[in-house]
């Protein structure tokens, strides 16, 4: 991936109120493999993070002022380091304001993949370890340790200067269980969340259910398809690319490459043509099927222990909450 521009500035403070030093770069980095298998790393990790959040920016204010000096930088009104020492003082002015904050290196990077801009933003720790020398000894070695990436964003430059509607050209990832540490790092960036990643994927889920459903497809064509489904968004997560309903539509039937991608329109299931994929929603996705003498039965694996229940002993089958359309049939069918 071309790297344009990057550099490292180090915020240097403790989690105990006391002020943040900052250790700011003048130039940018130099382009070397290192730097390179850096960012290749990072947006590995990055991308298999899961629990991250899309959205776009706030509107330009004193309290949001990130996309308007980002916006200068790309019009050439400054320089790349200029405006990353303007972004890491703004930074290390919230990083003192929340007392539960840790300092770090902070690594802003302008990248190329593909046609699209990128800028990330990271906030890096190292890690001690161990290595041996060319004299065989074994030494004390500290490395970036980009496995343990809490505070990081991502944002889609081209989207966002090409699209004005986009609501998701920005991810970063979401503090464990809400905590609230994390949140002066969104403000910094200035990103309200605009797309719910879990909910979009559950969206599109129970789209495919519903769409397997109408097409009475035999169960091993369902259970085909599905690994379809799973293994383009999989693997589109692990890119860090949205899944792309026409694509994805295109996959799941060659044949007919609109069918599914038509249902949803149909349907009116609310989905944007590109919607995030959440790792997590993704992973406890699977189906039990089967059917027997005029008897079909599907449903979603996370069901199982909740909605439904399985006695092994008696081999049968409870299920709560049944659909209304299901229950309407059941009691004009008593009456």
């Amino acid at each position: 991936m071309p790297i344009r521009h990057c550099i490292v500035h180090l915020i240097d403070k403790k989690p105990d109120g006391t002020p943040a030093v900052l250790h700011a770069r003048e130039t940018e980095l130099a382009a070397s493999q290192a730097i390179e298998n850096m960012l290749a790393d990072l947006n590995e990790s990055y991308n298999a993070k899961q629990g991250k959040a899309w959205g776009f920016f706030h509107e330009e204010s004193g309290a949001y002022p990130f996309s308007g000096w980002l916006k200068h930088y790309l019009d050439e009104g400054q320089d790349f380091a200029a405006f990353s020492r303007q972004a890491v003082e703004q930074l290390q002015k919230l990083m003192e304001e929340s007392n539960l904050s840790t300092g770090g290196h902070v690594l802003f990077a302008h990248y190329q993949q593909g046609m699209t801009d990128y800028l990330a933003i990271a906030l890096l720790h190292h890690s001690e370890g161990v290595a041996v020398n060319d004299a065989l000894d074994v030494t004390a070695a500290k490395h970036l340790d980009l496995s343990q990436l809490h505070l990081a964003a991502r944002i889609n430059i081209s989207e966002w200067r090409n699209n004005a509607t986009s609501k998701q050209y920005i991810s970063f990832i979401k503090g464990k269980n809400g905590k609230k540490v994390s949140e002066y790092f969104r403000d910094f960036i200035g990103c309200q969340e605009g797309v719910d990643g879990p909910g979009e994927t559950r969206t599109l889920l129970k789209a495919f259910s519903d769409f397997v459903e109408s097409e009475d497809l035999p169960e091993e064509k369902a259970r085909e398809k599905t690994k379809t489904l799973v293994g383009y968004a999989s693997s589109q997560a692990k890119l860090g690319e949205p899944i792309t309903l026409t694509e994805l539509s295109g996959l799941i039937d060659e044949e007919r490459p609109k069918a599914f991608y038509e249902h949803i329109r149909n349907k009116d299931y609310g989905l944007s043509p590109e919607i995030p994929a959440d790792k997590r929603t993704l992973n406890q996705f699977q189906r039990f099927t089967g059917r027997a003498e005029g008897l079909s039965i599907s449903f979603e694996a996370h069901l199982l222990g909740s909605k439904v229940e399985y006695d092994e002993s008696t081999d049968t089958l409870v299920i709560r909450n049944l659909p209304t359309q299901l229950t309407d049939q059941l009691k004009r069918r008593k009456h």
